[in-house]
C-alpha cells in the first residue's frame, strides 16, 4: 500500500511509516492487536440504492488542519482503486480556509467530484488535549451538539451550521480513548444526503493506528454496500 503521507516526509520516515503501515495491516488479518472497530449506515430518505460515485472529494471536518489533512490522506489512500479516484480538500483548497458550502463547491468543481465524503468526530470517552489546553466540556467526554445519523448541527457537504462553535470543538482523532465518528455521502448533483455511516473505535493506542482502523472501516462499508467500487 501507498503511503499516504509520502510527499510530506524524508525517505527515511517515508520507509518507517510504510513498514509500520503493513505492520498494522498485518495485525488486523491476526485480530490479535488491532482495536475493536464497528460500523452501522443508513440510507438517505427516499435515495436510490443502485448508486456508484467513482470521483470523490474527501473532507475532515475538524478546526485543526494538521489533523484533517491526515485523515484525509489516510482516507483516500484506503479509497483509491481502479475504478475510484479520491482527492484530498486540501490538495485543492487552504486548510486554513474556512470550510463552507462555497469553499467545498470550489474543491468539488476543481476535481470533478460526483460525491463528497465528510466526516466529524461525534463523541470521545476521553478528555481531549486541544492547543496545549484540556477540553473540559462535559467532563472527560466530548459530544458534539450533532450526534450519530443527526445532522442538524451541519449544513450542506457537512459544513458547521455556527461556525464559532466548531473553533473550539475538538479535532478529528485528536484522542485516546473511545470514540464514535461520524460519515456522511453527498452527491454533487444536488448536494443532497445520500448515506451515512457511523464507526466507532475502542481502546486505540495510537493517531496512526485509529486513522488507518477506521479509515479502512469506512472504505469497507461504502464497498459492501455498493457506493464504490
Amino acid at each position: 500500500m501507498n503511503n499516504p503521507l509520502a510527499d510530506h516526509q524524508p525517505p527515511a520516515q517515508q520507509a518507517g511509516l510504510g513498514a509500520f503501515l503493513v505492520g498494522l495491516a498485518v495485525a488486523s488479518l491476526a485480530g490479535c492487536t488491532t482495536p475493536p472497530v464497528t460500523t452501522e449506515s443508513a440510507w438517505g430518505e427516499g435515495v436510490p440504492r443502485n448508486q456508484t460515485y467513482s470521483r470523490l472529494l474527501v473532507l475532515g471536518i475538524s478546526p485543526e488542519s494538521n489533523q484533517r489533512c491526515a485523515f484525509e490522506r489516510y482516507l483516500v489512500e484506503t479509497l483509491q482503486s481502479a475504478a475510484v479516484v479520491a482527492k484530498t480538500s486540501c490538495s485543492v483548497m487552504d486548510p486554513k480556509e474556512p470550510l463552507t458550502r462555497e469553499s467545498v463547491e470550489r474543491a468539488v468543481a476543481a476535481v470533478g467530484a460526483d460525491a463528497v465524503l465528510a466526516t466529524h468526530l461525534v463523541e470521545s470517552s476521553q478528555q481531549l488535549t486541544e492547543g496545549g489546553s484540556m477540553d473540559t466540556r462535559g467532563g472527560a467526554r466530548y459530544k458534539a451538539t450533532g450526534s450519530g445519523f443527526s445532522t442538524g448541527y451541519w449544513g450542506v457537504y457537512g459544513v458547521p451550521v455556527v461556525y464559532g462553535e466548531f473553533q473550539t470543538s475538538p479535532s478529528v482523532f485528536a484522542v485516546q480513548g473511545t470514540a464514535r465518528i461520524s460519515t456522511q455521502l453527498y452527491q454533487t448533483r444536488d448536494a443532497g444526503l445520500v448515506y451515512s455511516i457511523e464507526t466507532r473505535a475502542a481502546n486505540f493506542e495510537s493517531r496512526d493506528q485509529v486513522l488507518f482502523d477506521v479509515t479502512l472501516a469506512i472504505t469497507e462499508r461504502l464497498r459492501r454496500d455498493g457506493l464504490i467500487r
